[in-house]
């Protein structure tokens, strides 16, 4: 297990939030959402997945998001951002992914530091640090009537994510390593694991399709 003792710095926090905001806000601009319908999914988008850890899993009282107003700055600076780059940020699908990406391995590790922190075992940590990354993404699209991208086949998402948290408590393990540098480093994973998933095309596949259900049989010929 980690080494005890360590908080993840709160810009880390907020960094995760900026991002995941982002990609809500920039969604809300495809679709053509309005100032309020743009807030709105901003703000679902940042700080949904840290509202499931702490209000549904943890349980700790007051979420973090609204004891602490910078969280809502965080939602409120990406919204704006978006809206002054909007043009530039719906027509690049890189950068969306990159952002995405990005967001993902900083709310994958948040999530599971928060969860060993709070005195969770091992798999329960790593469940809540993966519902932590995909959550936000998952009301985002709930929200625009799309199904999740967390359940359809496609390029690895809540993989890399769950690869994240399994990486954090491992580099935390090494004595060579500060606590800050292994968070950075198990975010440069999940970063990198998304990134050449989307590069690369690597893809899940549907369930039907995968043979565990026989062979598919051909339609009959009329």
């Amino acid at each position: 297990m980690p080494q005890q003792g360590f908080e993840l710095p709160l810009f880390l926090d907020l960094f995760a939030v900026f991002l995941m905001a982002a990609t809500g806000a920039i969604e809300a601009i495809r679709r053509e959402f309005d100032l309020v319908g743009l807030l709105g999914l901003s703000l679902a988008t940042g700080v949904g997945g840290a509202l499931i850890r702490d209000g549904i899993f943890l349980q700790a009282g007051v979420p973090a998001v609204v004891r602490n107003q910078d969280y809502l700055l965080a939602v409120a600076a990406a919204a704006a951002a978006c809206l002054i780059f909007g043009r530039r940020a719906v027509l690049s699908d890189k950068l969306v992914a990159v952002v995405d990406a990005a967001a993902l391995g900083a709310y994958a590790v948040v999530g599971m530091e928060k969860s060993l922190a709070f005195g969770l075992d091992f798999a329960p940590a790593v469940l809540v640090g993966t519902v932590n990354a995909c959550g936000g993404g998952l009301l985002r699209d709930v929200l625009t009537r799309e199904a999740p991208l967390v359940f359809r086949p496609g390029q690895f998402y809540a993989f890399a994510a769950l690869i994240g948290c399994l990486t954090y408590p491992l580099l935390r393990q090494s004595d060579a390593l500060p606590p800050l540098a292994a968070a950075l480093g198990a975010i440069g994973v999940t970063f990198l694991l998304r990134m050449l998933a989307i590069t690369r095309n690597w893809r899940t596949t549907a369930v039907r399709d995968s043979g565990l259900f026989g062979r598919r049989r051909n339609p009959p010929v009329a």
